[in-house]
């Protein structure tokens, strides 16, 4: 009988190991092939890395004195800093496929309610990320490179380092990429019923005061740029509100749940009459 216990212990562990390696091999896979995805689009972009970085550069380019131009303080930085935006550039333009892979991944441990709120936030996500570095790019930019080069103290001539230039400006875009996710993180707190639309409505004079705080942060310290970061921030975060009044919270849509133990449960009762 020992013996006999010992076999099924031994069978219900490899039961249970197994769907375990099995999901590690799938998320190995997909990582995989989000790697050969951003390698695929970087050895696309390579070619045109120094075209690349000059289009990002222009916003500074256009508001330097007479004479100056950008410069490189480091030996290797005119080949590393176009390498790295190149890099950078192949990641987002990766993203829709690594959010694919991503979906593919967790898409079978959801529920059907769960599904039908989960894809329309993700394409918003990218698409609200991708308008927020273009409104950084074509309305942000313009603003904090004419007021900073304005402002340089007499005698002294702007030539910005190229390598810290990137790095300024991939922490824009990062910062008004996430700041234009504002809807989307609305919209989940309210789907998870960690606040309602009506609570958010009430607390909309503290989101204002917020907005400007970052605003004030993250532009230079003027008005203007910082009601142009903090006004779109505040309107999406009215959108948020909106779109959360439409959606129902997580715990309410029980409904439409695929219990994956309901059928088991049935069966159990069709076996069982007496009970």
């Amino acid at each position: 009988m020992s013996h006999l216990d010992n076999s099924n212990l031994d069978n219900s562990n490899n039961d249970k190991e197994q769907p375990l390696v099995a999901h590690l091999i799938e998320l190995r896979d997909r990582l995989l092939r989000a790697l050969l995805a951003i390698t695929v689009v970087f050895v696309g972009l390579f070619y045109f890395a120094n075209d690349i970085y000059t289009f990002v550069a222009t916003p500074l380019q256009k508001f330097l004195p007479d004479g100056a131009t950008m410069i490189a303080t480091e030996v290797a930085s005119p080949f590393f800093t176009p390498f790295k935006m190149t890099l950078f550039a192949s990641v987002l333009l990766a993203i829709p496929f690594l959010l694919y892979q991503f979906w593919a991944f967790i898409a079978p441990a959801l529920y059907k309610n769960e599904k039908r709120i989960a894809i329309p936030l993700l394409i918003s996500s990218v698409l609200l990320f991708y308008l927020g570095m273009t409104f950084a790019y074509y309305v942000v930019f313009p603003l904090v490179f004419g007021f900073f080069t304005s402002v340089a103290p007499e005698g002294v001539t702007v030539m910005t380092d190229m390598s810290h230039y990137l790095d300024f400006v991939i922490k824009l875009f990062f910062a008004f990429g996430f700041a234009f996710e504002i809807p989307v993180a609305t919209v989940m707190l309210i789907w998870a019923g960690t606040v309602t639309p009506d609570s958010l409505a009430k607390k909309r004079p503290y989101v204002l005061v917020s907005c400007f705080v970052v605003g004030m942060l993250l532009t230079p310290p003027d008005v203007i740029s910082q009601a142009l970061l903090a006004v779109p921030m505040w309107l999406l975060f009215e959108v948020g509100v909106f779109m959360g009044r439409f959606i129902s919270p997580r715990n309410g849509g029980n409904d439409d749940i695929d219990d994956p133990n309901e059928n088991d449960h049935i069966d159990s009762e069709k076996a069982n009459p007496s009970h």
